[in-house]
């Protein structure tokens, strides 16, 4: 790319993360053009579409939510460990209403590192008895998309609630809360299908 490219690239990047952080994934692109100081052309030309330039401004999330995994599982303390992972995962999506968005929408059911490891650190909980034995990996989406719903509600009013939904659910995948379950989980196909709908 030559100089100039780059640099419009970099400005458009910084424009969105700041717009998106600050409003959510909703924000329009001719918008975002204008506060990078560039066209709608120009955006287009860098970023053919919204989702290419969602994925180019929260690329590093994934390797985030990686390291936060590996901690987890690093810890002596399989409860603590759950724990401390979706405690991680929440408070990147409170810091950013674009991420938060993102990861309402976009919940892994399968296929990539951060599913896999998430799946040991579920495992490793149940077999220290630490998570109630009948939590799925896509049981895990609700506790993603509630703090999410919490969070995106909550951002301007009561920035720090969501830690409270939080606990909440922790509380209640505690085998000590666990009562039967009234349905059985959802498959993967079920949750892709779902996330489309948020």
């Amino acid at each position: 790319m030559r100089k100039d490219a780059v640099h419009n690239r970099e400005r458009l990047l910084r424009a969105a993360r700041e717009l998106f952080a600050d409003r959510g994934l909703d924000v329009p692109l001719e918008e975002i053009a204008r506060s990078a100081g560039v066209s709608i052309g120009t955006l287009y030309n860098r970023f053919p579409t919204r989702d290419a330039l969602v994925e180019a401004v929260f690329a590093d999330r994934a390797a985030t939510v990686t390291e936060l995994a590996e901690r987890a599982l690093a810890m002596d303390d399989a409860g603590e460990g759950f724990a401390a992972f979706l405690t991680g995962v929440c408070e990147l999506q409170a810091a950013d209403l674009g991420y938060n968005d993102l990861a309402a929408r976009t919940v892994t059911v399968d296929g990539d590192r951060g599913f896999g490891l998430m799946g040991q650190i579920l495992e490793r909980a149940r077999r220290s008895g630490h998570l109630r034995g009948d939590v799925t990996l896509t049981d895990m989406a609700f506790v993603v998309w509630g703090v999410a719903a919490t969070v995106k509600a909550t951002s301007k009013v009561a920035p720090g609630v969501w830690r409270r939904h939080l606990a909440l659910a922790l509380d209640g995948l505690r085998p000590a809360a666990a009562r039967p379950l009234p349905v059985p989980p959802m498959s993967t196909e079920q949750t892709r299908a779902a996330m489309r709908e948020c």
